[in-house]
């Protein structure tokens, strides 16, 4: 890891001497940047490897609370752990009245190496295998998300536009109208800005199919580690600048029953070390011959799709999305140029050949999602299997019956048995990561909600 020093503060406080607070964020394992805010006297400990917080950070469930099954060898007593921030993410937060900046931040071993319970460990593992065998994947993330309307009401509502001239909203079927962005042009260009402070690249950002959810992308990065950064600011933006504007932002993968789900995509090619891509065809054709290697990954994918379900759906609500007809997919489906599979090869030129992996929320935690993906690709190369014929381009599989794990308690037991991830990601996390989804799964089905009563409490 690249860690920043007091050189890079001095030269950033000459540039913005009005900043007088510090947001440090602390990305836990479920992927939220936790956050304290500290004053400029604090600064310089926090650059000079001085400044810690307790051990416990990042294995809180997403309502901070602690779950037995983690080591306590590990965590018992609470001890400190030092905190650093990463290079390149010191930067200005432009939607605060407050001059206030921000800085991400690793869970510290050394000088040089981070923690096992910091969340960018699994995938620092992974890229070490391919380091090792000299390969150097490429990523791109693409995340879904919903705007939200400002109200009071104990539900929210998707942020629909309104029909010109009435105070109808438009329901329905809104893909890339381009009247949304006439409507959300102030939001949309904050954060486009945001992203440009605090260099976050953005490529496209459009409405989706479901009326109120939006897609936003980032570029492609050799770097899958700052890939995975690069997602979790994206998300910090969206919600903050939206609350700048009165709206509400979720990256929930299933907000709102009877509207799609969001997701969010990964896109991986993998190169060796003359810089070219394993997945190319050397003679190229239309359609393409998907070579051997490409199709090895693929195996490789479909294989640690079922243990992966735990990182790559990890709450309850999650699992709402994975049914027919719901645009996301059902199976360890393949294919290309296809969007209804799992593990899509989409139209490109050779030299940019990848695979889409289209089966995690946007509820996931990026770095978990990447390293698990990068995994199974890497494990697929290496055993040489194949993952049979690919999905035909003209069929429909909107009824197909979902073979996916459908609960979380199911996906969490698929995850501490498989037989690749907790090779690749390290036991301990594995372990650990685990017990906190586990206890947060009990936890929440151990809730009575509302709909006990209005189906059962009068009957029963």
């Amino acid at each position: 890891m690249d860690f920043a020093h007091r050189e890079e503060l001095k030269a950033f406080l000459g540039e913005n001497p009005d900043i007088q607070l510090l947001e440090v964020l602390m990305p836990d394992m479920h992927g939220l940047l936790r956050c304290k805010r500290i004053q400029r006297a604090e600064f310089g400990a926090l650059f000079d490897g001085g400044f810690s917080v307790p051990r416990t950070v990042p294995l809180l469930g997403i309502r901070g609370d602690m779950y037995d099954g983690v080591s306590q060898s590990e965590i018992g007593g609470d001890p400190d752990q030092i905190l650093r921030p990463l290079a390149g993410t010191l930067a200005r937060v432009p939607w605060y009245e407050t001059p206030i900046a921000q800085v991400l931040t690793s869970y510290a071993r050394s000088e040089d190496h981070v923690e096992w319970l910091d969340p960018r460990s699994p995938l620092l593992r992974v890229l070490d295998r391919y380091a090792k065998d000299d390969l150097a994947p490429t990523v791109v993330t693409e995340l879904e998300f919903y705007l939200l309307e400002a109200g009071d009401e104990a539900r929210p509502r998707p942020l629909l536009g309104r029909v010109p001239g009435t105070n109808l909203r438009q329901d329905g079927i809104q893909y890339c109208m381009p009247d949304d962005l006439f409507d959300c042009d102030a939001f949309l260009n904050d954060v486009r800005l945001a992203c440009e402070i605090q260099s976050v690249p953005l490529t496209a950002i459009h409405s989706e199919f479901s009326a109120g959810q939006w897609e936003i992308n980032t570029h492609h990065q050799n770097d899958a580690v700052l890939a995975g950064d690069h997602a979790l600011l994206l998300r910090r933006i969206v919600k903050g600048v939206a609350r700048r504007h009165g709206l509400g932002a979720t990256f929930m993968a299933k907000p709102f029953a009877e509207l799609a789900g969001s997701g969010m995509h990964i896109h991986a090619s993998v190169y060796n070390g003359q810089g070219d891509n394993v997945f190319a065809d050397a003679e190229p054709m239309d359609p393409p011959r998907l070579m051997p290697t490409l199709r090895h990954a693929v195996a490789g994918l479909g294989d640690t799709i079922d243990q992966g379900m735990a990182i790559f759906a990890p709450n309850p609500n999650s699992y709402r999305r994975f049914k027919a007809g719901a645009f996301a997919p059902s199976g360890a489906s393949w294919g290309y140029d296809h969007r209804e599979v799992a593990l899509r090869i989409p139209r490109s030129s050779e030299s940019n050949r990848r695979i889409e992996h289209r089966i995690a929320g946007a509820d996931a935690n990026p770095h978990l999602v990447l390293a698990a993906v990068l995994a199974g690709i890497h494990a697929g190369i290496q055993r040489r299997k194949d993952p049979g014929e690919p999905v035909p381009r003209e069929a429909d599989l909107s009824e197909d019956a979902t073979t996916l794990p459908t609960r979380l308690d199911q996906a969490i037991t698929m995850f501490r048995t498989g037989d690749i991830l907790p090779d690749y990601l390290g036991q301990l996390f594995v372990d650990s990561f685990a017990a906190i989804r586990q206890g947060e799964s009990d936890d929440y089905h151990g809730r009575v909600p509302d709909l006990d009563y209005e189906w059962y409490l009068r009957a029963l």
